[in-house]
């Protein structure tokens, strides 16, 4: 008989954290492209660092940070660690629309080989991948 590893209690991501090299083209892009609603604004002079807490529609949490000459992002987007962040839609259409109408230039749209999802990619001010997901829906499953 084996005993049964134990799992790790864990629920949902909390948040997702970037940084920004400019923090006020960033901040903006969150907020009048991505729909983004501030939570907490601050300000460490220690750090010379602004912290920002968002959340985006779907009660996604957000946090942009500015630190004093950030390296750049090595890759797209293909660098080690964050890949890209994805976000689940029931309507791409819809998000591709209100973007390029925002001034954002998403990709084509693709389909996942393996899900038949269909899939876009768009980049923040600093080059971050975020992919736009549409969720399967009965009638749009393989």
């Amino acid at each position: 008989m084996t005993k049964e590893r134990p799992r790790l209690p864990l629920a949902s991501v909390h948040h997702v954290a970037l940084i920004a090299a400019d923090y006020d083209r960033a901040r903006r892009f969150y907020l009048e492209v991505m729909d983004a609603e501030i939570l907490q604004e601050t300000w460490r002079a220690e750090r010379e660092s602004h912290k920002l807490d968002l959340r985006l529609p779907g009660g996604i949490q957000l946090e942009l940070f500015s630190f004093p000459s950030p390296p750049p992002r090595p890759s797209y987007p293909e660098a080690c660690g964050l890949r890209h962040l994805a976000l689940a839609t029931p309507d791409l259409e819809a998000c591709i629309d209100l973007l390029v109408a925002r001034g954002a230039q998403p990709e084509p749209i693709r389909i996942d080989e393996l899900t038949g999802a269909r899939f876009t990619f768009l980049a923040d001010p600093d080059g971050t991948p975020i992919e736009l997901y549409e969720e399967p829906t009965p009638e749009r499953r393989p």
